[in-house]
């Protein structure tokens, strides 16, 4: 029996049609297999909470061993899961092809999905799984939305975190009436005719996140993109479902997929790529969508197609290079690699994006924020999450850096706030994309 695997991990494609995916006794005895694997490794203790959780299960029980832990109290190891992929990416010895077959995310998403058929899942999270209606309505009263949701709101943020359980400090995200969507289709920027990838062209999926929460980030990579002579179109059919993927909600996540995919493989077969404008969604496009919905053509055919916006920028660069006029940028940058955009398994793409920029500083942080998507916002979390981005947050202190950027605007905002509680001094006024650092040294 090997101790490990030196093949490439894989996936296998999540059977959730399958009854006995959702048997209890099934279930459980593959919960108690891979926890029993799991507590014998213990490589994974200082990744997400999850594992220190199990371990404590295991080393307070009666035994010692998890024959003496109750199944009950395996629920505590799943919510604590942010569904991050780094235990399966870069710490497990044993995932497919490995005999012990261990993947630990997709076991949690079995979990949960028991849960979800089971009508176990919390009602406020279901609802904050509803990202386009709850963007369409934040955004129709973005001022009111907006101050309802500001942290120093004395009046709202306790009622808030009584009745939707989102914690009374934790950084929410803005809202905007003046969507990506609707920016982008009152004026597109002048193509670089010059430039030398001129004659490329890419659909800008633009993801919930983008659309009504940070437009900016949208119209930056449209300014970079057209500056390199890309022709662009912003496509939303609507969100990618990571929200769902969370919940558990597998039919949701499958729905998701089929329509989204049918919409956007029709610009692929014009010859357009597709790029997805925040990592949680490109991991979904490139690898968890495949899974669901192994069956689908068009949403295989997605998956090839489609390109993490930094991934992109430096396909760019080494293939045809990149337009001239890029300038130094005022001061060093803290570049953190967010959970998700490692998940590709592409390499550090936002830092080599970086590394593009004339006399660049770039200093990379590669431990995870502790924010896991709206899991970090929760009250029973949030301390939890803080905690866990913590050596994040001194290592972006450590390096004295001008700008904080991450490819995951959650992330950012995460790691600015466990920056603040170790010293408000060292909290940054703002957080960036790093595309937006890219658009800067362009002069936009």
């Amino acid at each position: 029996m090997r101790e490990g695997s030196l093949d490439a991990p894989t996936r296998h494609p999540i059977d959730w049609q399958n009854p006995q995916f959702y048997d209890e006794t099934a279930l459980d005895a593959e919960l108690r297999r891979v926890f029993d694997i799991c507590h014998g490794c213990r490589r994974c203790f200082n990744l997400c909470d999850s594992f220190p959780r199990l371990f404590t299960l295991v080393d307070e029980s009666e035994s010692g061993e998890l024959d003496t832990v109750p199944s009950q109290s395996f629920k505590s190891v799943v919510d604590a899961c942010t569904l991050c992929d780094m235990c399966f990416m870069t710490k497990c010895p044993y995932v497919p092809p490995h005999e012990f077959n261990i993947d630990f995310p997709h076991l949690m998403v079995r979990y949960r999905a028991a849960e979800f058929r089971r009508g176990e899942r919390d009602f406020v999270d279901k609802e904050l799984a509803k990202t386009d209606r709850n963007g369409r309505l934040a955004g129709t009263i973005a001022g009111l939305a907006n101050w309802a949701t500001r942290r120093k709101n004395k009046l709202t943020r306790p009622a808030m975190e009584k009745i939707a359980g989102i914690d009374r400090d934790a950084a929410m995200p803005y809202f905007y009436y003046n969507t990506f969507e609707r920016r982008s289709a009152r004026a597109a920027p002048n193509i670089n005719a010059d430039a030398p990838a001129h004659g490329r062209k890419a659909v800008l999926y633009s993801t919930c996140f983008v659309n009504y929460n940070a437009p900016a980030v949208g119209q930056a990579t449209r300014n970079v993109l057209a500056k390199n002579g890309v022709e662009t179109k912003v496509v939303y059919p609507g969100c990618c479902g990571m929200p769902k993927l969370e919940n558990g909600d597998l039919e949701g996540v499958a729905k998701a997929a089929a329509e989204v995919a049918a919409t956007l493989t029709s610009y692929i077969d014009e010859g357009y790529d597709i790029i997805a404008l925040t990592p949680s969604c490109a991991l979904m496009l490139k690898f968890e969508w495949p899974l669901i919905v192994p069956g689908n053509d068009a949403v295989k055919k997605l998956a090839q197609a489609t390109f993490d916006i930094a991934e992109y920028i430096v396909d760019i660069a080494k293939k045809e290079g990149l337009a001239a006029g890029l300038h130094p940028l005022p001061g060093h940058v803290a570049m953190h690699l967010a959970c998700h955009a490692r998940a590709q398994n592409m390499g550090p793409k936002g830092a080599q994006m970086l590394e593009l920029i004339p006399d660049s500083k770039i200093s990379v942080i590669e431990r995870c924020s502790g924010h896991g998507g709206k899991w970090g916002m929760m009250k029973e979390n949030f301390d939890t999450a803080i905690k866990v981005g913590k050596p994040a947050a001194r290592q972006a202190i450590a390096v004295e850096a001008k700008f904080i950027a991450s490819e995951c605007p959650l992330a950012a905002d995460h790691l600015a706030q466990g920056m603040e509680k170790i010293s408000e001094e060292e909290a940054p006024p703002r957080t960036y994309h790093p595309i937006e650092l890219l658009a800067m040294a362009y002069g936009f």
